[in-house]
């Protein structure tokens, strides 16, 4: 499955960066890139487990940027 996630408050490209590495260790992540110009993330995930690949995007995006918040199309 594709999706698109929108990112408010991403400061700087070398926070993108990190995040878009850590996600993509995340057990389901196909693919992720973290877009620091147009502030979106572009997924493709396993579908089965979207619930649990979620909270784990968003526990990195966290720790990477604590200011950073994500909002789900």
């Amino acid at each position: 499955m594709k999706k698109i996630i929108k990112l408010e408050n991403l400061d700087c490209a070398n926070c993108a960066a990190k995040m878009e590495s850590a996600i993509n260790k995340i057990e389901g992540v196909e693919s992720a890139t973290v877009n620091f110009m147009t502030q979106k993330i572009k997924l493709e995930l396993r579908e089965e487990n979207y619930d649990t690949i979620m909270k784990e995007i968003k526990k990195v995006c966290k720790k990477v940027e604590p200011d950073c918040t994500l909002l789900e199309e």
